[in-house]
This record gives structure tokens, C-alpha cells and sequence, in this order.
């Protein structure tokens, strides 16, 4: 192509001034089609495989390449039709005439609509299928990282049970320890209450420490 595509273009002011090539170009069966009517026509073929793996999600052009989506042969990509409707030349003009200027363009280079439209639909198939082994790859990490974590619920269970029989049997010890202490405690006092009274017969103070705590030694008392 010689001349570049922006200046194949019909614009505004060219369409005063030769109406007669403007309406040619915007009756002509290609531009009366609308896209939905296209799309219909055209087979984008079977889902894509693809054949590499994909190292970078976010990058589309990756995406493509590794479903093996190659540009046809006249290069035109609907990527490049997206940059052609937004191109300063015409990105401000009205729908109907980037319509028509785009459709222009692409009949001067011998580049059929129908094979803009299945790049797209084909890049389209593309990214469902992405879309889906990603959502089946979650779908999966979150499986397994759900059975992973109840085998941990699981195991915390049985640990959380554990230590609180270990715990019980500890109050346990304590509380029989505690009982077999105390009961000895008053067979004491009882002991101590006896030799209190036979010492209390021959003392003015009385050393026995009868019912409480075992006193620091004392000097032995006078009798009396």
C-alpha cells in the first residue's frame, strides 16, 4: 500500500465537494452491511489450542500468539482497525463516516471486513478460553487449598483436644494432690492438738503450734 491508510479515507469535507464518490463508497453493499450481520457470515472455526505455555496473563498479545492467532495476509488485524477508529483523522468525525472510512480503507487494499471480523471473533474465542483454564485452575487451587486447610482444622482438633485432656489431667493431680494434703493437714493439727495439751501440764506458753504452721524453733521453756 503506497499511500497510507488515513488517506484513503472519505472525509467531511471531500464528501461536500464529491458527493458522488461519497455515496458510491457508502451505498456499496460492503458498507451497508452492519457488523452483527457480518459476524453472522463469518465461521471464526474451531476454539483455539494453545500450543505454549503463557508466562504473563496480562499480556494479550502472549495470549495470541500462544493460541497461534497470526494477522492476515493483508495485515489488517481488527487491532489495527481499533487504532484506525481512533486515530486523529477521523476519531472525532460521526459513527456513520469512521463506518464508511474504515470500510473505504479496507476495500482499497484488498482487505475483506469478513476477515477483520473473524480476528476478532478468533481473538474473542481466545480469551474465553484463557478465561476458562484460569477459572478451572482456581477452581482447583481453591479445592485443594480447602481440603488442606480442613485437614488443618482437622489436626488443630485433635491437637486442641489433646492438650485439654493433658490440662484436665494436670487439674486433676492438683485437685487429688490438694485433697490427700488437706486431709493429712488435719490428722496433723489433730497430732499437734495432742502434744499441745500434754505439754500445756508443765508450760506457761505453750511451744506447740497446735492447728497452724510449723513455728521456727523456739527456745525450749522453763517449767514451771
Amino acid at each position: 500500500m503506497s499511500k497510507k491508510w488515513y488517506n484513503l479515507f472519505v472525509s467531511v469535507d471531500e464528501s461536500s465537494h464529491r458527493p458522488e464518490e461519497s455515496e458510491s463508497a457508502a451505498s456499496g453493499p460492503s458498507a451497508a452491511q452492519t457488523v452483527a450481520e457480518i459476524a453472522r457470515s463469518v465461521n471464526p472455526g474451531p476454539p483455539p489450542a494453545f500450543t505454549a505455555p503463557i508466562s504473563n496473563p496480562t499480556s494479550f498479545a502472549e495470549i495470541y500468539a500462544a493460541a497461534e492467532i497470526h494477522p492476515p495476509a493483508h495485515g489488517f488485524t481488527i487491532e489495527k482497525v481499533g487504532d484506525m477508529l481512533r486515530s486523529e483523522h477521523i476519531r472525532n468525525l460521526p459513527r456513520d463516516v469512521k463506518k464508511s472510512s474504515v470500510l473505504v480503507a479496507l476495500e482499497a487494499v484488498g482487505a475483506p471486513i469478513q476477515d477483520v471480523i473473524q480476528d476478532a471473533m478468533k481473538r474473542d474465542q481466545a480469551l474465553d478460553t484463557f478465561e476458562s483454564v484460569q477459572e478451572r485452575a482456581l477452581n482447583q487451587l481453591e479445592a485443594q487449598k480447602t481440603k488442606e486447610n480442613q485437614e488443618i482444622q482437622t489436626e488443630l482438633d485433635r491437637l486442641v483436644e489433646e492438650h485439654k485432656a493433658r490440662m484436665q489431667a494436670n487439674n486433676d493431680a492438683i485437685s487429688k494432690e490438694k485433697e490427700r494434703f488437706f486431709a493429712w493437714r488435719l490428722k496433723k493439727q489433730e497430732e499437734e492438738q495432742k502434744i499441745a495439751d500434754a505439754v500445756s501440764y508443765f508450760v506457761t506458753e505453750n511451744p506447740i503450734t497446735a492447728g497452724g504452721h510449723a513455728a521456727p524453733p523456739a527456745q525450749a521453756p522453763k517449767p514451771e
